[in-house]
């Protein structure tokens, strides 16, 4: 079973991974991929607490909202990722 925190990490590490920081963004829905079925809702319950902790950046398009990693909190990015990376 995964942990929240282990789930953020998760997100934060795939964004990393693919440099979508600050200019660079990528759609929500590319988030999900990777998880199982039955975690997506929870997974997008996530994704909206990372907006809330100002850890993603949001940006509006005419073709849905856009997301990258804010390079501000880069100490809470970290905490996640590793989180994550030491998951058994």
């Amino acid at each position: 079973m995964w942990t929240d925190d282990e789930i953020k990490g998760k997100i934060l590490h795939k964004l990393t991974r693919f440099g979508k920081f600050d200019a660079s963004h990528t759609a929500i829905e590319h988030l999900q991929k990777g998880f199982p079925k039955d975690m997506v809702g929870r997974v997008k319950d996530l994704i909206r607490e990372l907006k809330k902790e100002n850890i993603l950046f949001i940006k509006h398009t005419s073709y849905g909202e856009q997301v990258s990693i804010n390079l501000d909190v880069i100490d809470k990015v970290m905490f996640y990722i590793d989180v994550f990376l030491k998951k058994p």
